[in-house]
């Protein structure tokens, strides 16, 4: 079965309300949406609710807390989301675990949440400089993925992205060789608990600094169902370009 490709757009702390609704409807505007593609755009919590519903895209939101509702200032609950017209959450992203201290077990928590409000968990998976040079990789992801994943039985409804965390916004960038081989890994990883019915249809994104000059090249890897891309979701030109490239390659 060939798993839908998948092109979700992080904007992470940018873009204003009154600026969202225009901007996707600007980039839609440029593209021929097939359905052997996804668009997901992920805008900050309080421009969710200024983007029109379509069946052209669909919605993230980039963090959500675990508990329905309560005395947590500052949070997102899943109801919320999902009054939004939400249907994924970008979880254990990068920043999330190294700039909030986010550990495996609180992605855990947020994962098992999102299931069982009918919300799609994006699950960013990926291993710092160190780790690498470490030759840790296997290691932490191995770790990343099992314990973000503890008590869930079924990899259904689950979108994995796996961002080098030394090839984002370093300078540094994996080689086509690196993404395939750690892609690989990854199904490996996931076969040893999961079958390989479900592994062979989970789509796997790449999100390590993905622009539209080597889009091309990254979507043609084998395990490579997609990308979560930041910096270049937030340009009208990059963004058209690499969902037509990616449209062209599914």
């Amino acid at each position: 079965m060939k798993i839908k490709s998948i092109i979700a757009g992080n904007w992470k702390m940018n873009k204003n309300p009154s600026e969202s609704n225009a901007f996707v409807k600007n980039i839609i505007d440029k593209v021929n949406v097939n359905k052997g593609i996804k668009i997901i755009f992920s805008p900050s919590f309080i421009s969710l609710p200024f983007i029109d519903k379509s069946d052209e895209y669909s919605l993230a939101a980039q963090n959500c807390h675990w508990k329905k509702d309560g005395a947590f200032t500052g949070e997102i609950s899943t109801d919320m989301l999902l009054d939004c017209n939400v249907s994924y959450v970008i979880l254990g992203h990068s920043e999330r675990r190294h700039i909030f201290q986010e550990s495996n077990e609180m992605v855990n928590s947020k994962i098992k949440s999102c299931l069982n409000n009918h919300l799609k968990p994006i699950l960013c998976i990926g291993e710092t400089i160190e780790d690498r040079n470490s030759h840790l990789t296997n290691e932490v992801l191995t770790a990343q993925i099992f314990e973000s994943l503890k008590d869930v039985d079924t990899l259904n409804n689950i979108v994995l992205a796996y961002e080098p965390v030394w090839a984002i916004g370093t300078g540094k960038t994996a080689s086509l060789s690196q993404v395939s081989k750690t892609h690989s890994d990854i199904k490996d990883i996931l076969l040893t608990r999961y079958s390989k019915i479900e592994v062979d249809s989970l789509p796997i994104l790449y999100g390590g600094s993905v622009n539209s000059s080597n889009a091309e090249e990254l979507i043609s890897i084998a395990d490579v169902h997609g990308f979560l891309i930041g910096g270049a979701s937030l340009d009208v030109d990059s963004f058209v370009t690499i969902i037509n490239i990616v449209t062209k390659n599914s």
